[in-house]
């Protein structure tokens, strides 16, 4: 059999180079994103930034800790506690403390980086900064810069006022900094969580312990721990989450479009081959031997195409992972390693892809008697098999069953990413196995019109479509499953987007919004100043978190809303309620969501305010779930000190509108702050999905429209050179070779037109899953479909197929007609 094999291949190897190159390049994409998966799993030791000169840091309590039976639960405090009172005496008798007050500042004008970041001058000396012109700041206006965007001398009109450069540092690469004297640094910043101590670590340990109670939650930073007063130490992790998240998500993707496609082409391959099989079992094979022969082939070109994808997915790696650096999906510091899994794991996958494709073909093959082979060689007649039909029904039913149960019980879970990523693969397995079935009524449809038309070209078009059932339904597949893919995911992104934007605008009812600068939160002074403007409501509030424990082993965090008065909260904003009422929130309570295990009003709930301070309230309200961004309410008192960082505005009956911005934009000009109209916060409190998660949706996408552009070229070239015969009988019966070619060309055009439509069929039914889920949760919100992509895609799937089956067709018309029939002159 491996003798009969390796003659199949070198004979008709034409028939084999779709499948050889579909496996390749599958087998290259799972290499690829294998490879910078791998890449991702560990994130490099970061060494100390801010503070690689200080001798110690102190800082305060910035992790809620609980214990449960399952082990202690953590999570980041949404406030953290300033070092005790009591620690900084006790630190004070050992040597110098120096309080770090950090704080963002935005200049105005448009000069200078996008971010900087506002310290004292004191703590320059501790990342360490160098002063090369000018002097250290002694004025509140007087700063000194990093960076050289601006040098001694000029003056800079920030959020913070109008500040005179009076000296420049280089920038050590990890911020851009603004340093101020340190009792501006001390005004301008909401607080300081930690502290930089001139003194030995043993004796500062020793000081911090003897502080108890005061010293919970303190920790003592040393050697690289002092990483972590640094901004944001948890970035590389959280970078590396991203990109496991992207990368697994291509990854699975790949595997899955080549698993179909792959599949897809071999059984067309040896579908092709019948009339082969039959006088192979007229001349004594057995169906053992024929499905051996056929296995052996496929395990033949596994290994080749496998071996093939490692070596291009080896040399696609470092294009990918610079394409994801450039795009700003991955730090700057991401590079590939020498991890060696990712190719046993693509090899050995692309080879088990190659052999499950085949399988079911080659038992369909040795199981056919030869007389029979012989006379279904004339047409796809029977195109699905009996496990064929009971896959695809399977996958059908598993997917509608499990979309009635998650609308049933969790809507939630269908707006969640991994959800809304994965599920549609259900549908399109399906779609993609039931293929056949529906290729001839949707060919039947679309060819409906121009077999009515003059001329055979419409008649034919429809009858070869029917005939060729495989053929079609193997040339479909692709551009099924991409057209499918991208109305799933471009189509989940763009409703969640649009459904948290319907809620922003319907949760907003106030007239005006005015925001403090990112970071920071307006003073008691500037609060007051807005409450004395004429006709002016205003409804102050303070973001935080609250932390529940549910199950008694789940620590959940909750964002939070702290408001002043929840009578001025219910004229400036429209909550979700469900039960009970806003108005009903004091000090004792909180307003929660359907989310949470408890939510019946009146109920009490053991909670972790935004500073780890635990605490027991009443259920006030209770708001639908959403789109999971309706967070909690409370008032000031169980907000742990957070500043005010909005005011909603509503206006008083007769109030003129214009006199009531004016008065509010004059109220917030010292502080820095903005005043933006209902609307325009609404709009710009959901601006839709970040550029990097549609920036990785687009990369995943790309992933699987290169690979089904290839697919498609591949199986077309295979399937038109197996039609060499009849074109030529064509061109015999008086046909002309343009209208061989406008007919190649119009059949391509309507298989490629029928999968399109089949996956935008599969796109819609999730998308429609997705918007019951919206429905239930009460989202005012409906299902968006990307025209615009998936127009986009449908059509450069048509092009491919259409030039793909054109090109080898015209090369066909070369050969004379009778020649290539089999005519003899």
């Amino acid at each position: 059999m491996l003798i009969v094999a390796l003659c199949t291949l070198r004979i008709r190897w034409v028939t084999f180079v779709g499948s050889f190159v579909a496996l390749a390049l599958g087998v290259a994409l799972l290499t690829a994103t294998g490879l910078a998966l791998a890449a991702s799993l560990d994130a490099p030791e970061r060494a100390p930034e801010r503070f690689a000169a200080a001798p110690v840091v102190v800082r305060g309590q910035d992790t809620l800790r609980v214990p449960t039976p399952s082990g202690e639960r953590t999570e980041e405090l949404a406030r953290p506690r300033a070092v005790p009172d009591a620690v900084v005496a006790r630190l004070e008798r050992l040597g110098t403390v120096v309080a770090d007050w950090s704080f963002p500042v935005r200049v105005r004008d448009g000069r200078g980086p996008g971010e900087l970041v506002g310290h004292p001058w004191s703590t320059a000396a501790f990342a360490p900064y160098r002063i090369d012109a000018g002097r250290a700041p002694r004025a509140a206006d007087e700063v000194v810069v990093t960076g050289g965007w601006a040098g001694p001398g000029e003056r800079v009109r920030t959020d913070r006022g109008t500040l005179r450069v009076v000296g420049s540092a280089p920038g050590l690469g990890f911020e851009d900094a603004v340093f101020f004297t340190d009792v501006r640094a001390a005004e301008l910043a909401p607080g300081s969580v930690q502290l930089a101590v001139d003194a030995e670590a043993s004796a500062v340990r020793e000081a911090v312990r003897d502080a108890v109670p005061a010293s919970a939650g303190v920790r003592v930073l040393t050697g690289d721990a002092r990483r972590y007063a640094d901004a944001d130490p948890g970035r590389d992790d959280e970078a590396l989450t991203a990109l496991n998240a992207l990368f697994g998500t291509a990854g699975g993707v790949a595997a899955f479009v080549s698993v179909f496609v792959v599949a897809s082409t071999f059984a067309f391959s040896v579908a092709q081959r019948r009339r082969e099989f039959g006088l192979l079992r007229t001349a004594g094979a057995t169906p053992g031997q024929l499905r051996r022969t056929v296995i052996a082939e496929a395990a033949l070109v596994g290994v080749l195409a496998s071996g093939t994808g490692c070596v291009l997915g080896a040399y696609g790696a470092p294009p990918l992972v610079r394409l994801v650096v450039d795009a700003g999906l991955a730090p700057a510091w991401f590079t590939l390693g020498d991890h060696a899994w990712p190719f046993h794991l693509a090899f050995w996958t692309g080879l088990l892809v190659a052999l499950c494709g085949v399988v079911a073909a080659s038992w369909r093959a040795g199981r056919t008697a030869p007389v029979a082979a012989l006379r279904e060689a004339a047409a796809d007649a029977g195109a699905m098999t009996r496990g064929r039909w009971l896959a695809g029904l399977g996958l059908l039913l598993t997917a509608l069953v499990t979309l009635a149960l998650a609308l049933a019980d969790d809507p939630g879970d269908l707006l969640h990413r991994k959800t809304y990523v994965t599920r549609p693969m259900l549908l399109i397995s399906a779609a993609a196995l039931l293929a056949p079935v529906a290729m001839r009524p949707l060919t039947r449809l679309l060819t409906c019109l121009p077999a009515r038309l003059p001329g055979a070209t419409g008649l034919l078009v429809r009858e070869n479509a029917a005939a060729g059932a495989r053929r079609t339904a193997a040339v479909a597949a692709p551009v099924l499953v991409t057209v499918a893919l991208t109305g799933s995911l471009l189509g989940a992104v763009a409703t969640l987007d649009g459904a948290k934007a319907a809620e922003a605008r319907e949760r907003t009812t106030a007239a005006f919004v005015a925001t403090a600068p990112a970071g920071t939160g307006f003073d008691a002074a500037t609060v007051e100043r807005l409450r004395a403007v004429p006709g002016a409501r205003i409804s102050p509030s303070a973001s935080s978190a609250v932390y529940v424990l549910e199950d008694g082993t789940a620590l959940i965090r909750s964002d939070a809303r702290a408001v002043a008065d929840p009578g001025a909260l219910a004229a400036t904003t429209r909550l979700p309620v469900s039960r009970g009422r806003v108005t009903g929130l004091d000090d004792h309570s909180i307003i929660v969501n359907e989310e949470w295990e408890r939510h019946t009003v009146g109920q009490s709930v053991r909670v972790r305010l935004g500073d780890g301070t635990a605490k027991t309230l009443r259920i006030a309200a209770v708001m639908h779930t959403g789109t999971g961004d309706n967070g909690v309410y409370v008032t000031a008192a169980n907000a742990a000190g957070a500043p005010v960082d909005r005011v909603d505005v509503a206006l008083a009956d007769g109030a003129d509108a214009d006199a009531v911005a004016a008065g509010l934009r004059a109220a917030v000009a010292a502080a820095g702050g903005r005043v933006s109209s209902g609307a325009e916060w609404a709009a710009a409190a959901s601006p839709g999905s970040p550029g990097t998660t549609r920036t990785g949706l687009f990369l995943v996408l790309g992933i699987a429209l290169l690979y089904t552009g290839i697919s498609v070229v591949s199986t077309m070239l295979t399937a038109t050179s197996d039609r060499v015969r009849d074109l030529a009988v064509l061109r015999l019966a008086g046909a002309t070779g343009g209208q061989v070619l406008r007919l190649v060309a119009v059949e391509s055009l309507t298989v490629a037109g029928a999968g399109a439509l089949l996956g935008l069929g599969v796109a819609g039914l999730g998308l429609a899953g997705m918007g019951a889920a919206l429905g239930l949760l009460s989202v005012p919100a409906a299902p968006v479909v990307p025209w615009a992509a998936v127009g986009t895609v449908a059509g450069a799937c048509a092009v491919l197929a259409v030039v793909a089956s054109v090109v080898p067709a015209g090369l066909a018309l070369r050969r004379r007609a009778a020649a290539a029939a089999g005519v003899r002159e």
